[in-house]
C-alpha cells in the first residue's frame, strides 16, 4: 500500500543550501579536530621538555651530593661547576639545548645559630626556549657539612 503525500511529485533530494551548510559544520569540525591534535601535541611536548629540565635539575643535585665538604666549598678546586653549563635534549645535540647554572652561597638564616657556618644553599636553575617563548626551572636545598647521617668515608 502506498502512502499519500501532500506533493506527489516532488523528489526526494538535498538542496543546495542543505548540502552548504552541511559542508559548512563538516569544516568547523575538521578544523577543530586538526586544533586539538595541534594542541595536544605541544601540550606533550612541553611536558616532555619539563621532564628532560627535571632529569637535568637531579642530575646536577645528586652530583653536588656525592663531594665532600671541602670539595664543595673550596673555590679553587673546581669541583662545582658554578658556571653555566650546556645539555642537549637528546645524547646527540638535537632538540631543544638546556642552559643551566649552579650557584653555591652561604645560608643567611633569620635567627642566628651555631650550625649556620656548617651549611650553604645550593640554586639550580635551568633555562630553554621552545615556541618562541623563554621557560626556565628553578630547584633550591640545602647541604651541610655533617649531612643526615656520615655516610661519606
Amino acid at each position: 500500500m502506498k502512502i499519500p503525500t501532500l506533493f506527489p511529485n516532488r523528489r526526494a533530494a538535498f538542496t543546495l543550501v542543505d548540502s552548504v551548510i552541511s559542508m559548512a559544520l563538516l569544516l568547523v569540525v575538521i578544523g577543530a579536530s586538526c586544533g586539538a591534535i595541534k594542541f595536544g601535541f605541544s601540550v606533550l611536548r612541553l611536558s616532555r621538555e619539563n621532564a628532560r629540565a627535571t632529569q637535568i635539575m637531579v642530575e646536577k643535585t645528586e652530583q653536588i651530593r656525592l663531594f665532600n665538604w671541602d670539595q664543595l666549598t673550596s673555590p679553587t678546586n673546581g669541583f662545582l661547576p658554578t658556571n653555566t653549563f650546556l645539555v642537549a635534549y637528546y645524547a646527540d645535540n638535537l632538540g631543544v639545548t638546556y642552559t643551566g647554572q649552579v650557584t653555591l652561597r652561604s645560608v643567611t638564616l633569620p635567627v642566628p645559630v651555631a650550625y649556620s657556618n656548617d651549611m650553604r644553599e645550593v640554586q639550580l636553575t635551568v633555562r630553554w626556549q621552545t615556541g618562541g617563548l623563554q621557560r626556565s626551572r628553578s630547584l633550591t636545598t640545602f647541604v651541610s657539612r655533617y649531612g643526615l647521617q656520615n655516610y661519606v668515608f
